[in-house]
């Protein structure tokens, strides 16, 4: 019998029947894990963004910048007297503390922005929840704190160094930059009271319109300080802050109101205004007083220009910004005797414009003219091409000339300088072309005074109006100085023996050189081409600026001598050692030069630097710079004594250059003023150096180019454009009573002086002996006596 096989054994189950049975656990063990590593970086995320770790986050504020938040603030300029002349910022801003802020703008704020800000510590969990449940619902929701928006505008933590290397990868970049403020926000909320966290806030945030902090927009949009804005102005500037640019009244004005009427609702419903009061104010139009302060902004001058760009300087070498530090930079400029300075060269710029236009339109001429007084052909035509307008049309028409030239003849309405109007301006049709040529016809002046012991600059005009002149005349042109520049032709012979007393006479002289080896012969002129033939005292020639006398004597001195004692009391521009220097055509010189330089002799012989600012304070008011006076001795006491009294004889000895300033109201207690004109060859610079016992001043008068000038002397002369500028000028500083600026003598010599100066001795002519007395009778007695009593003119033409 066969036995049965036995059965045969089931299969095996396969592979895939048992994976079921360990899945789940493999997924609990990846749950787990993936758990652990979130709540690993839950912890460690944090660290590694406030460390910025591996350089991949960017910086984080750190506990020093927490604790002194660095705000950027205007720098503000000041003058002597403490007016306020103009501010430097990038992001304009002016703190002010909560207590001079509107508790209703508080309130405003507080209910709009961020409900719940006295609860929280400086995350809100609801409103966070809030905004990511409307994300995910494709709306768009804030939730972030007011600490959280103060972190953000105190660190910038969406740009610059705060980037690392992951915050260039879209959207890793916003949680990175949002975690920066969370941390930051919860850090200040532990540092800071609520109260401080509002003030920062209010005095951070941009506004719109350039206006950063809430003084400022309460000033840009309502000219109003912060403490005094009405419900409706706090409504519109919260409601500005949602979005400083679509809900800027300025420029749209119907979505700034629909927003300012729900702060309004927001008020109401926060109990800051009642039910009825809403309906009502969200009736009112949009009502603005506005006005944007520039980078620079304050009224438009050149000095400020000349500070900021020192300013700047010494900023770059103390590792502080100007336009961001928040720093007081108080000047040496007086804002009355400022205000005098513009006064009295604006009226007489007007007048003297006046007659300009009037004796070239006599002349059927425009006053580009050549030495012989012919019109310069084709002058506007050359002189475009000097223009950036030029430049920039030959670059976008590759040159092509018939393009370019149809370019600048089209006509537009500008806004340029007149003297018509009580504001300066008007608008006229008129191409580039007709504007360049408008412009080339008005005369240009330029003024500075400083006081001569300090070196302090008290006023400076650079030019008619630095909105359409911007060109500086003080610091910036330099020109030749004519007759000005006597003085220090003087002043070498006096310190190398000569004296005022000696003498050289009036007439017609040679002088003979050698110029790059080749022997010359220079014969200068008066400019009556007349000579005298008298003996003349040194005081007497410089007093009535003859020529003659002046080249004889920079002979005598040597010419490169007269440069090196023009270096030492102040010049600073090149000059040519040449037999004309002393005439003042070896070099082009500044106003600011000439006032420093005219200033040693004044100053006993030493020379004060000018300075233009006084100290600088930080933004706490701090001095954290003082400008002391510098100075050092550049001539002797005696001679510098000596100079001031040749200087006076513009005005003591017959027949003296300055003394059309008799016709000015300077003369009560016996007062002394030193003076000197200068005018060059062809009329195309007209000066004026003016000393008093407390103030030196220096007046330019001339053309923009050389080639634009009166022709004549009766016109041209720096007595008649320059001097009476100063003459108006100080007549405005002694009636003004508060800057305390008074008649009154010359300061006494400090040594004695050896040198014999008075020039008298008994047998001397009557005439003669009368010259030298220093007293107003025996001038005027002596100019009688003395060629008929005419004035001789400035002498260099």
């Amino acid at each position: 019998m066969a036995v049965p096989s036995p059965p045969t054994p089931p299969a095996s189950p396969a592979l895939p029947s048992a994976t079921p049975r360990r899945w789940p656990r493999r997924l609990v063990r990846w749950t787990w894990v993936s758990f652990g590593v979130a709540v690993v970086l839950f912890l460690v995320y944090p660290v590694l963004v406030s460390t910025n770790f591996l350089f991949l986050f960017g910086k984080s504020p750190s506990l020093a910048d927490l604790e002194n938040p660095r705000v950027e603030q205007a720098s503000e300029l000041y003058t002597s007297d403490g007016v306020l002349m103009g501010k430097y910022f990038r992001e304009n801003r002016s703190p002010v503390p909560l207590s001079k802020i509107s508790p209703v703008l508080i309130k405003a704020l507080v209910a709009t922005e961020d409900v719940r800000f006295y609860d929280h510590a400086g995350i809100d969990g609801p409103a966070l929840l809030g905004a990511l449940a409307a994300a995910v619902r494709g709306e768009k929701r804030g939730g972030s704190t007011l600490t959280q928006q103060l972190a953000k505008n105190l660190y910038k933590t969406r740009r610059g160094e705060t980037r690392g290397g992951l915050g260039h990868v879209p959207g890793l970049s916003t949680l990175i930059s949002k975690t920066k403020e969370w941390l930051t926000a919860v850090e200040l909320e532990r540092r800071y009271t609520k109260e401080e966290i509002l003030r920062m806030y209010l005095n951070t945030v941009e506004y719109g319109s350039n206006a950063y902090g809430i003084k400022v927009a309460a000033k840009t949009y309502f000219n109003t300080s912060p403490d005094s804005l009405s419900a409706v102005q706090v409504a519109m500037l919260v409601g500005v802050l949602n979005n400083p640019t679509a809900y800027n009244p300025r420029f749209h004005p119907e979505a700034a109101r629909r927003r300012r009427n729900v702060v309004l609702e927001r008020m109401g419903q926060a109990g800051i205004l009642k039910t009825g009061d809403v309906a009502a104010l969200q009736k009112e139009p949009v009502a603005l007083d506005y006005h944007v302060e520039r980078h620079i902004d304050g009224p438009d001058n050149y000095f400020r220009g000349a500070i900021g760009q020192l300013v700047t300087k010494w900023c770059d070498d103390h590792d502080l910004d100007l336009y961001r530090d928040g720093l007081r930079i108080y000047t040496t400029l007086d804002s009355r005797m400022q205000d005098h300075a513009e006064e009295a060269l604006h009226e007489r710029m007007k007048l003297l414009q006046r007659s300009f236009d009037a004796f070239w339109r006599d002349r059927h001429q425009n006053p580009w003219v050549d030495d012989e007084g012919e019109e310069i052909p084709d002058f506007i035509s050359t002189q475009i091409r000097r223009t950036e307008v030029y430049k920039t049309l030959f670059n976008r028409y590759h040159g092509n000339q018939a393009q370019i030239e149809a370019a600048l003849s089209v006509k537009r309405p500008m806004k340029v300088f007149t003297w018509k109007h009580d504001d300066n301006d008007t608008t006229l049709v008129m191409s580039s072309l007709d504007s360049l040529a408008y412009y080339k016809h008005f005369l240009q002046a330029g003024m500075m005074t400083m006081d001569p012991y300090t070196g302090s600059v008290k006023a400076w005009v650079g030019g008619l109006d630095y909105r359409f002149f911007q060109y500086d005349h003080v610091k910036q042109g330099r020109r030749q100085a004519g007759s000005t520049f006597k003085p220090f032709v003087y002043l070498t012979a006096l310190d190398n023996g000569y004296s005022p007393c000696d003498r050289l006479q009036d007439k017609r002289v040679t002088i003979k050189y050698v110029e790059n080896g080749q022997p010359m012969e220079w014969q200068p002129d008066n400019v009556t081409r007349e000579y005298t033939g008298l003996n003349m005292t040194l005081r007497h020639a410089m007093a009535r600026s003859v020529n003659s006398v002046t080249a004889q004597l920079t002979e005598l001195v040597g010419w490169d001598k007269v440069a090196v004692y023009a270096h030492k009391v102040g010049i600073t521009s090149p000059l040519l050692p040449v037999p004309s220097i002393g005439l003042g055509s070896a070099g082009d010189v500044s106003v600011y030069e000439m006032v420093d330089a005219y200033s040693t002799f004044m100053n006993t012989g030493f020379r004060s630097q000018p300075r233009l600012i006084t100290r600088i304070e930080d933004r706490h008011g701090n001095v954290i710079h003082q400008f002391d006076p510098v100075q050092r001795r550049a001539i002797a006491p005696e001679t510098a004594w000596l100079m001031t009294y040749m200087l006076r004889g513009g005005m003591e000895e017959p027949g003296g250059t300055s003394q059309a300033l008799w016709d000015y109201d300077l003369w009560h207690k016996d007062n002394q003023i030193g003076g000197k004109t200068g005018t060059t060859s062809n009329y195309s610079d007209g000066w004026y150096m003016g000393l008093t016992k407390d103030l030196v001043t220096g007046v330019w008068v001339g053309g923009e180019d050389r080639s634009i000038h009166f022709v004549g002397s009766q016109q041209g002369e720096g007595g008649r454009t320059a001097l009476p500028i100063f003459g108006k000028y100080m007549e405005k500083i002694y009636q003004d009573k508060s800057l305390g600026y008074d008649y009154g003598h010359f300061p006494a010599a400090t040594v004695k002086i050896s040198k014999k100066y008075t020039c008298v001795s008994p047998d001397e002519p009557r005439h003669r002996r009368a010259a030298a007395v220093d007293t107003i009778a025996a001038d005027n007695l002596l100019e009688q006596m003395n060629d008929g009593g005419n004035a001789v003119p400035d002498s260099v033409r």
